[in-house]
């Protein structure tokens, strides 16, 4: 999608549009679990760590541009994640 659509996505953290979830321990080891178990995707540190928020705030519906990752995944709470459209992105 480019630097302009991640940029707009920063500014509009800065301006309190979404908030930062915290990642906390328990989600560091998920996190890692999750890393060995697929290793040959590769599954990295952001995405698992995603993963690990995920199962941990119990949210089923991840808004991502990279699917791959995300679709290969099978969660602890769902047997997938519903992953969202980009057609639903508005910039």
């Amino acid at each position: 999608m480019g630097p302009e659509a991640e940029e707009a996505f920063i500014r509009a953290l800065a301006a309190g549009e979404f908030s930062i979830e915290p990642l906390y321990d328990e989600d560091v080891v998920r996190a890692d679990e999750l890393m060995g178990t697929y290793r040959d995707a590769p599954l990295g540190f952001v995405d698992a760590s995603i993963v690990a928020q995920a199962e941990r705030l119990g949210i089923v519906s991840i808004l991502t541009t990279d699917r791959r990752h995300f679709s290969l995944v099978r969660p602890r709470h769902v047997s997938s994640f519903r992953l969202e459209p980009l057609e639903n992105i508005e910039y």
